[in-house]
């Protein structure tokens, strides 16, 4: 570690297979944690390199638990965090969308950090009971289109720094694993990010990943396609900023997407979007959100009007519910 930090200092970047041992060592106790401590510091102060971030995920995956799927094609669909924008769960919502069109979905998630409820908040709000038991996680996406993988029953690397992140209270590199280190390592993906620097870092790390993905983010910062505004897609095959008209919808006023103040509300929200009765600009954000996915997993075959109207149906005609219903069947 000595001759990590000085490199550090004489401002040179570290290799991905050194970031991957250095990862592994943290977790077999091998630092103290005044070094864990510097190491983080040196990096933030830097700026993280898209090999050094890669290095930490291989080691992430390499010391969790594994969950290999029995389908080759799925998407998940996850935010950055970190926006303050308190949104209700576009995410997770829209990955049931999608799921009730007939594709499959490994949502990976976590507890809110800096909002009302996060996606295993909003799941766990509905008696899902959380495990890694491959068996289960592989029934649940055969038979309702959709597993949910609880990021803490996976990536056992994360508790040996949580301390030191707690003391810290800035955001490290470990902030940005998240989105990249769901344990199937699904060939797809659609990231919503709060700024266009995390844009370009995630758009390199994909490529070197060589998976189908969308990365998304709107321009007044929130981590996801919010219509508030403008916005800006980035994917395998284009780079655009796209005005909600666009899409065929209006403007959406900040505070239609509030989650407010309490899990039950936020819950109230995914419920009423999965069942046809929430506010129009809720719907439209999930149906948004939910046909750029589509359109990772079609390859960009399909365009992004022919996305948003099967992401509609999916809910019109009921089946994103029923999705959502036979889910919570098979995992409470």
């Amino acid at each position: 570690m000595k001759e990590i930090l000085t490199k550090l200092l004489n401002h040179e970047e570290l290799s991905r297979e050194e970031m991957k041992q250095i990862l592994i060592g943290i977790t077999h106790s091998e630092y103290p944690n005044e070094q864990i401590t510097a190491l983080l510091t040196c990096l933030q102060m830097r700026g993280v390199t898209v090999d050094e971030l890669l290095g930490f995920r291989d080691g992430v995956l390499e010391t969790g638990v594994h969950a290999p799927l029995d389908c080759d094609r799925y998407i998940d669909v996850v935010g950055t965090g970190g926006d303050r924008k308190n949104t209700f769960n576009i995410s997770t919502t829209s990955c049931f969308v999608i799921a009730g069109a007939g594709y499959k979905v490994a949502k990976h998630g976590n507890y809110a950090a800096t909002s009302t409820s996060g996606a295993s908040n909003v799941i766990a709000h509905h008696g899902i009971q959380f495990t890694n038991d491959i068996d289960k996680l592989n029934r649940s996406i055969n038979e309702c289109g959709i597993v949910y993988l609880h990021a803490q029953l996976f990536a056992s690397a994360m508790k040996f720094v949580g301390p030191i992140r707690k003391a810290l209270q800035f955001p490290t590199i470990f902030n940005l694993l998240g989105p990249i280190v769901n344990p199937s390592q699904p060939k797809c993906q659609l990231l919503g990010v709060a700024n266009l620097d995390q844009m370009r870092l995630y758009n390199n790390v994909y490529q070197k990943l060589g998976i189908d993905y969308g990365i998304v983010n709107s321009i007044d910062g929130y981590d996801e396609i919010s219509l508030t505004g403008d916005f800006k897609v980035t994917t395998n095959q284009y780079e655009r900023i796209f005005h909600p008209k666009d899409l065929g919808f209006d403007i959406i006023k900040p505070e239609e997407l509030v989650a407010g103040a309490s899990e039950d509300e936020a819950a109230q929200i995914f419920d009423a979007v999965l069942q046809n009765r929430a506010l129009p600009g809720q719907k439209q954000v999930v149906m948004a959100n939910a046909a750029f996915g589509i359109q990772v997993l079609e390859k960009g075959q399909k365009s992004i009007e022919e996305c948003i109207a099967i992401a509609c149906e999916s809910i019109e005609s009921g089946r994103a519910w029923k999705t959502f219903e036979k889910f919570v069947e098979l995992n409470s």
